[in-house]
């Protein structure tokens, strides 16, 4: 009965191009950049991840929402995403975990979603095309206005939105009797890096995207990271300071991700938006230190420039894409800093990742 009540919708891109669909419930319009991600499971935790915010996520795999959403599964208190775009959208779940449906996940959050369009073809066209501003909409008559307000809108290049995912106040994580304090800037960091942490007898204390060294330094803490999150890292200028402090002062300093991207601007290494980006949970990345492959997670649309970091004596590269030889991880020669470009902390099924925690923990332990 659901599916003969669902509107016609559609998806516009910047360029004009047009893919049709129905609405999964809500109706109105979206605007974001489309980006797609390629993993089999973990959509809850994709939805709520602080990184893919302003985006519209196209899932690759051809069935979402088939066992529902459970209220630990998610990586921030909201949804990020900007708007779904499936294939088959399910409305009834069958994992008995599950405490709601997507469906209801999605009206709780007033997520715009639409199924029924052929990911395939817009995958394959984004794919070719690059990731593009676009507009999911049950507008379907209203074309030529949506295309005004698309035309306006920014693009992702040069835009700063850790500010809108960031703690507004610190707060804490953890047993305040753990052996180790580490200072976390917030911008916009995942549920999951915060427990990763706590696993490993730490005390975290969560700081506001535009805090200073002054203020996580009043912590006294043992270690500091430099979370994910979403947007351009250039005009991340507080964040960029802040790393380029603690490099100076030789702490102990680990990011992920975005907080990866910060520390190589903060080392006089560009950044760049790529044509996709990687986003799915089977990115194979190979540890040159260890020689050895891994299974990774992954969720970026920028990297930071290969040749720069190759011609930068001070810095190492430490892990590699093996898909694009893009960067995947660096680390210091003379501080006691690293950093990697995809998810330790995203598990899908490997593990291969988790040992930068630990390998994080050592360098406070030996600092």
């Amino acid at each position: 009965m659901k599916y003969k009540q669902r509107k016609k919708a559609l998806i516009l891109l910047a360029d004009g191009t047009i893919f049709h669909g129905k609405s999964i419930g809500k109706e109105g319009s979206a605007f974001g950049e489309v980006c797609f991600n390629t993993g089999t499971t973990g959509y809850q935790e994709i939805f709520t991840d602080p990184s893919y915010y302003g985006q519209l996520m196209v899932t690759t795999n051809a069935h979402i929402g088939n066992y529902g959403t459970k209220a630990e599964e998610v990586e921030s208190d909201d949804v990020k995403i900007a708007g779904l775009i499936c294939k088959n959208f399910s409305f009834n779940y069958s994992r008995p975990a599950a405490d709601a449906s997507l469906e209801e996940f999605f009206e709780k959050h007033n997520t715009l979603a639409i199924a029924d369009v052929d990911t395939r073809a817009l995958v394959s066209y984004i794919r070719d095309n690059g990731a593009m501003n676009a507009v999911i909409t049950t507008e379907v008559d209203n074309i030529e206005a949506l295309k005004k307000q698309l035309a306006e809108f920014p693009s992702m290049k040069g835009l700063e939105l850790a500010s809108k995912v960031s703690t507004k106040e610190p707060y804490f994580v953890g047993d305040e009797n753990a052996t180790y304090k580490i200072a976390a800037l917030d911008i916009g960091i995942k549920k999951n890096i915060l427990r990763n942490l706590a696993k490993r007898d730490a005390y975290i204390k969560v700081f506001p995207y535009n805090a200073k060294f002054e203020d996580l330094e009043a912590f006294n803490p043992d270690g500091y990271f430099l979370s994910n999150g979403p947007g351009d890292p250039e005009p991340l200028s507080d964040a960029i300071n802040l790393a380029k402090e603690i490099i100076a002062n030789n702490k102990p300093l680990f990011g992920i991700c975005l907080g990866h991207q910060v520390i190589a601007l903060a080392n006089g290494i560009s950044t760049y938006k790529m044509h996709n980006g990687h986003r799915g949970i089977n990115h194979p990345v190979k540890n040159l230190v260890t020689g050895k492959g891994e299974i990774t997670s992954q969720n970026h649309g920028f990297a930071i420039n290969r040749e720069e970091t190759e011609a930068n004596a001070n810095v190492e590269i430490t892990h590699v894409h093996l898909n694009d030889h893009t960067v995947a991880g660096i680390k210091l020669k003379d501080k006691n800093c690293f950093s990697v470009q995809y998810h330790p902390e995203a598990s899908p099924g490997p593990n291969d990742s988790l040992y930068l925690f630990d390998q994080f923990i050592e360098n406070i332990k030996n600092n």
